[in-house]
């Protein structure tokens, strides 16, 4: 029996008495990640991020390890859910215009000692200033470095458009512009290169792709590393008392770690190991995150469907944001309908061992999106589902 193979028997027995649709996380597969995330970070903390996990019970369970220190949020209202509810060292990875909860932030002692929010522009002051309704509270502020790579006098960007500061003049006069602006401290820096830890170097069946990756990122890796570290220097020289300088990402926490500069690392989807993080040399993990959909039909020799399973993933569309038939092995769409809204046919010959009623398991495209379509997760340990807890969505939160 191959290591899938025992999986899926783990996952069947464990879920015996459960109906799908249901999603799954598997503890001992997550644990691993965790372990192998604080391995690789090398000593620096990391600072999870919440949209790769989507869950409060999973987020206090990676926080209680060693190694892990804090909550990277994806939305403000978020950020203030979660420090209500006890988290106390949040940074917003994103820049918003939520004036109601900054209100609530500036008028909080508890919310604004707990939560610093993501600028990189003055008028994102201003909107805050704007907010408060009478506000005193100091509002912790962090800058987001541009981390793409510019080539060819910057005719060829390679990166997330994300901050327009990109050199350390810039970060520098933002950090003037937050120091000279009364109700506000700055307090860290952010550089989420994604170019480096979200781009798989090794696709199986594109070796020239992959070549070509290895490439940039090599070429990036090393731009970045200098670029960063003058930007530290710079905003010291402003901020002396920078508590945090925040960098990399699941797919490149050693690399990011070893720069003198970076002080933690942020870091999230590595403990679910989607199928997006399949294709890296620098580590591999442990599936963790799995959902199941029912066999309702037989149409025919070597082929089933399933109920549901379009769970498309975000980014720039294309077959990599499908999530993949995993369990059992041996399963794939048919290429005329792929994963659909209500049902979804599936080819090969495991098809033909499949009972109406049997689970097949799918893995998500990318981390905590999954959790926006099932309002509980079953924790899996062994063969025993040993916990039932609700999702964000479970817990009536559903932030974007």
């Amino acid at each position: 029996m191959t290591a899938r193979a025992a999986d899926r028997a783990r996952y069947d027995r464990a879920t015996a008495h459960l109906d799908a649709p249901l999603a799954i996380v598997d503890l001992d597969a997550f644990d691993a990640n965790a372990d192998d995330l604080v391995r690789r970070a090398g000593g620096k903390p990391i600072r999870v991020a919440s949209k790769s996990v989507r869950c409060r019970t999973l987020l206090e369970r990676v926080l209680a390890r060693e190694g892990f220190q804090g909550i990277m949020s994806f939305t403000l209202d978020e950020s203030l859910w979660l420090a209500r509810s006890g988290f106390d060292d949040i940074l917003l990875a994103y820049p918003s215009a939520d004036r109601e909860a900054f209100a609530e932030l500036a008028g909080d002692p508890k919310l604004a000692a707990a939560v610093t929010v993501m600028v990189d522009d003055p008028s994102q002051l201003q909107l805050i200033d704007d907010s408060r309704r009478g506000g005193a509270e100091v509002v912790r502020v962090c800058l987001e470095l541009d981390t793409s790579l510019k080539l060819f006098g910057g005719r060829v960007r390679v990166g997330a458009l994300r901050s327009p500061l990109h050199s350390p003049a810039e970060v520098a006069r933002m950090a003037r512009a937050v120091a000279g602006r009364p109700g506000f401290k700055l307090v860290g820096i952010m550089a989420y290169e994604g170019h480096i830890a979200g781009v798989g170097d090794s696709v199986a069946g594109r070796p020239f792709r992959s070549r070509a990756v290895r490439l940039m990122q090599a070429t990036a890796k090393k731009e970045l590393a200098a670029r960063r570290a003058e930007v530290v220097r710079a905003v010291r020289a402003v901020a002396p008392d920078l508590e945090f300088v925040n960098g990399g990402g699941t797919g490149s926490v050693q690399h990011t770690a070893a720069e003198d500069s970076v002080t933690e690392i942020g870091a999230g989807s590595g403990l679910y190991v989607p199928r997006l993080f399949d294709n890296y040399t620098s580590f591999s993990g442990r599936p963790a995150a799995l959902f199941a959909m029912p066999v309702v039909r037989r149409p025919g020799v070597g082929v089933v469907t399933v109920l549901g399973g379009g769970y498309p993933a975000s980014g720039a569309p294309g077959r990599d944001r499908l999530p993949v038939p995993y369990l059992p092995e041996g399963l794939k769409y048919d290429p005329q309908e792929g994963p659909g809204e209500v049902q979804t046919p599936l080819l090969g010959a495991p098809a033909d061992d499949l009972l109406l009623g049997d689970k097949v398991w799918f893995r998500h495209a990318k981390a905590g999106e999954l959790c926006e379509r099932f309002d509980v997760l079953h924790l899996v340990e062994g063969d025993e589902v040993t916990a039932t807890v609700p999702t964000y969505r479970g817990e009536g939160h559903t932030f974007l």
